[in-house]
Parts: C-alpha cells; sequence; structure tokens
C-alpha cells in the first residue's frame, strides 16, 4: 500500500463515509486472509466488490495467475480507471447491484467465488439485500463468499443467505475486522 492509495482511499471516505466504509484500504494482514480463504483449487470465475484501491486484488492476481477470469466492482470512477489501468486482464464494472448482469455480460453463468469489501451494514436495508440477493445469484451451488465486516453485526443477514463456515478476527486492521468465509446454499440444503 502506497502513500498515494491511502490519500485516496481517505479522500474517498471524507466525501462519502457509509459508501467506502474505512479511512484506510485493506491491510496486507486482511487482504492475505481473504485471500487465503478462496479455494485451493477449480476456481475459473471471480468477483470482487467494493475493490477500492487495489489492496485485495493484488493477491487476488498472485493466486490466480491467470487462470482465472476475474471481474472487478468498483463505483468509485477514479479507483475504477486506477484498477484498469493496474489490472488490464481484470474486467470492471461500476456497481455491483448489477453483478448478475455483469457476469451475463461476460460469458458467464456464475462465479466459483465472490470477495467483498462492501460495507455492508453502512447500507439501507434495501440496498444490502439487493446486493446479497445479486450475489447469491451470481454464485453457482456451494460457491464461495467471503466478506469482511468491522462489526459481527451482519452476521445473521448472512446466515440466512449462505452457510457460514467460519468467521476470523485481523487485528491487524484499521479497523480490525472480521472475515466471514461462506458458501452458498444449494438449492437440496434446508435453512
Amino acid at each position: 500500500m502506497n502513500i498515494k492509495e491511502c490519500l485516496l482511499f481517505l479522500q474517498r471516505f471524507i466525501q462519502s463515509p457509509k459508501r467506502v466504509g474505512s479511512v484506510m484500504p485493506s491491510s496486507r494482514f486482511l487482504a492475505t486472509k481473504m485471500v487465503n480463504s478462496m479455494p485451493l483449487h477449480g476456481v475459473k470465475a471471480v468477483a470482487e466488490l467494493g475493490s477500492g484501491t487495489g489492496a485485495i486484488t493484488r493477491l487476488i492476481k498472485k493466486r490466480l495467475a491467470g487462470s482465472a477470469k476475474v471481474l472487478l466492482f468498483e463505483m468509485d470512477d477514479r479507483m475504477r480507471s486506477n484498477l484498469q489501468s493496474e489490472y488490464p486482464d481484470f474486467i470492471s464494472h461500476p456497481n455491483a447491484c448489477y453483478l448478475v448482469e455483469g457476469i451475463k455480460q461476460e460469458g458467464l453463468e456464475q462465479l466459483d467465488c465472490i470477495i467483498s469489501g462492501l460495507p455492508f451494514f453502512n447500507f439501507s436495508s434495501e440496498l444490502r439485500e439487493t446486493l446479497l440477493d445479486q450475489t447469491t445469484q451470481a454464485l453457482k451451488p456451494g460457491g464461495t463468499f467471503i466478506a469482511f465486516q468491522y462489526s459481527l453485526q451482519m452476521k445473521k443477514q448472512f446466515s440466512k443467505k449462505f452457510i457460514i463456515e467460519k468467521i476470523e478476527w485481523v487485528p491487524f486492521n484499521f479497523p480490525p475486522a472480521f472475515v466471514y468465509t461462506c458458501r452458498k446454499r444449494d438449492t437440496l440444503t434446508l435453512k
């Protein structure tokens, strides 16, 4: 993480704190925990929601090394432009509320994994529900959803849509964060 990324992130946070959710990009400790929670094999299509300045994106690139199609979703025009320049092999989209539409545009039916840096709890209940519905529709049955949050307040809502396999605390992040590793319920699994 460089000073330019930190300043851009802080500037965007000041302009829109509910949308950005943090004063700093994710730490390398948080990014590593997120990416290491991805499945090791069989990942052909991944989306990152709320890519920001690319703290997690960098590690996704190292982990997948060109073996998978990666879609980045970032609303901030400047951050998205920076991501497009730095990761020309990844496909950038502006709004995770249109995740299903975005994967169809890329000729994909469903995703193997979705990694999210979105501050779900900051959003209105309608926006949260839209984003979670898009996520469940976009993931294949048994697909992996990995999200970090700064509290456990989303646990109940996540558990309605996914099977939470583990929640890990990452103290070396500002602010400290919880990483949720979840699996999409297949159609035969009861809630």
